[in-house]
């Protein structure tokens, strides 16, 4: 029986992203208390600008809500993430300093990357910096 309680973050994803479904799959598998909203940033319905965002903000890097209301960006997305399906000791070692700073390279050059890497490339949007 899964018990329904308060959610923790709420993730916005890119649902045409095949790297991004397989992580956002597994975390609704994993998700069993339901701490996780899921919201695909690629869904037709999808309206960036009732989140007071633009539509290269939520592509640039993974974003999160927090119920206060506050937003997380990028690594503190995942790690937010992990510590609601209950992995808060793998959690805490990326925050060591040394793992920290090879996380937050890993995940930069993965969001750089990111459509390239999945074959989504427009001049527009994968110019090289």
């Amino acid at each position: 029986m899964v018990l329904k309680s308060d959610w923790q973050i709420e993730v916005f994803y890119d649902g045409d992203c095949p790297l991004c479904i397989r992580e956002i799959r597994l975390l609704r598998w994993l998700d069993r208390r339901q701490r996780i909203r899921f919201t695909d940033i690629a869904a037709a319905e999808f309206c960036p600008a009732e989140y007071g965002k633009s539509m290269p903000e939520f592509m640039d890097q993974i974003q999160g809500r927090l119920p206060s209301g506050q937003w997380v960006e990028g690594v503190e997305v995942l790690r937010r993430l992990y510590s609601a399906i209950g992995l808060g000791p793998l959690v805490w070692i990326t925050r060591l300093p040394l793992v920290s700073q090879v996380c937050e390279i890993g995940y930069g050059l993965f969001a750089k990357n990111r459509l390239r890497w999945t074959g989504r490339c427009t001049t527009r949007e994968c110019k090289i910096d």
